[in-house]
């Protein structure tokens, strides 16, 4: 008796001919989502408007459909499907290992959706109007005098919340008081307002520590996810910066600013203490390099349990430097130079100059 296999002496998969139109309707799919997300990249680049039309109208459809989805899973579907992909991809190869054109259609189809979902629930953000258009103030020149001025301010407030320093909470109060901060802030900032996913953390959360990140927007689920790993104090804050992704405020400077304001605004002390400590280190790393005498002056004020805090923060991720950090770093800075952040991962000190505008146009005028 006969019998057809699909396999070789070598083992594998074993190419028919009637394999090859299917791989060329993979390929014709995977190159169409491709060009799709190559046009709407560059039109969010070259058409005056469209990128802020998009966002404004387009966009928190995504949010209300495939965020509102994933946000039901208790666990984070971006790093679920990460895995997922990896051992599909491993098994896949090693069954058709001896059918290349079948592997290489696979690969251009699923990189094409990736492409895809990565421009429509992100990449296009990128261009779309600034959240300080939304503000009375924009990025003013300030001298190192008002710079401490402002760090004074950061201190006391501080340590007004020491008591909560090394506070962690647990992941379903994260997973509400950070949606319910940035909705307080909607109430203030109508482009804030609305639906927020519940953030999650990783379930092996080395995976953003090794690349010295303390959170990620997931494009392709539209999670914010965070690294429950780092001092506490990083988490509500953290949060608060994912979830502002989730409104199309990609730039970096601005999305730590709206989590400062998110945090500091917020009814729960352990969100004001990350918001106001947050603060305090952006203004303070800024004011060292204008004048490191008048920083180490601020410093000295400090609460001793806050500097335990910051201590441990320090000592966290150093446990990760090396390579793989550097390399991580320089992944993003090239990611963030490409989206039109000039600066680089240098774009994340920028949140200073907001802050001060908010300190001397809005705190210090209601004082």
């Amino acid at each position: 008796m006969d019998y057809n296999t699909d396999k070789g002496k070598g083992g594998g998969y074993m190419e028919h001919d009637g394999d090859r139109g299917k791989q060329k309707k993979y390929v014709l799919a995977g190159i169409g989502f491709l060009a799709a997300a190559v046009l709407l990249l560059a039109a969010a680049r070259k058409v005056p408007g469209f990128a802020v039309w998009y966002t404004e109208n387009i966009y928190p459809y995504c949010v209300m459909t495939v965020g509102r989805l994933c946000g039901i899973v208790p666990f984070s579907v971006a790093e679920a499907g990460l895995y997922i992909l990896v051992i599909w991809i491993v098994s896949y190869t090693a069954v058709y290992w001896r059918s290349p054109m079948r592997i290489v259609s696979r690969v251009i189809l699923l990189l094409g959706i990736l492409l895809f979902s990565y421009a429509v629930n992100c990449g296009i953000n990128y261009y779309s109007r600034p959240f300080a258009d939304s503000l009375s103030y924009g990025q003013e020149e300030y001298s190192w005098k008002e710079l401490e001025e402002l760090c004074l301010y950061l201190t006391e407030k501080v340590n007004e919340y020491a008591d909560y320093a090394g506070v962690r909470l647990e992941s379903a109060e994260y997973g509400s008081m950070g949606p319910e901060a940035m909705q307080e802030l909607g109430r203030e900032y109508e482009r804030l307002s609305s639906f927020y996913p519940r953030p999650k953390y990783l379930g092996i959360p080395w995976i953003l520590s090794v690349q010295q990140l303390a959170g990620v927007y997931a494009p392709f689920t539209v999670e914010a996810n965070y690294n429950n790993a780092m001092t506490a104090y990083n988490i509500p804050h953290t949060i608060c910066h994912e979830l502002s992704h989730l409104k199309g405020f990609m730039r970096e400077d601005e999305a730590n600013f709206i989590g400062f304001l998110a945090c500091v605004g917020s009814g729960e002390p352990v969100f004001r203490y990350s918001g106001y400590t947050m603060g305090w280190i952006y203004a303070g790393n800024a004011l060292a390099s204008a004048n490191m005498e008048a920083y180490q002056e601020i410093y000295e004020k400090l609460d001793g349990r806050v500097k335990a805090d910051l201590q441990e923060n320090n000592e966290f991720w150093e446990r990760y430097e090396g390579r793989a950090a550097e390399a991580a770093e320089a992944v993003n800075d090239a990611y963030l130079k490409a989206n039109s952040q000039e600066e680089g991962v240098e774009s994340y000190g920028l949140v200073v100059d907001l802050m001060l505008g908010w300190f001397f146009q809005d705190v210090k005028e209601k004082e």
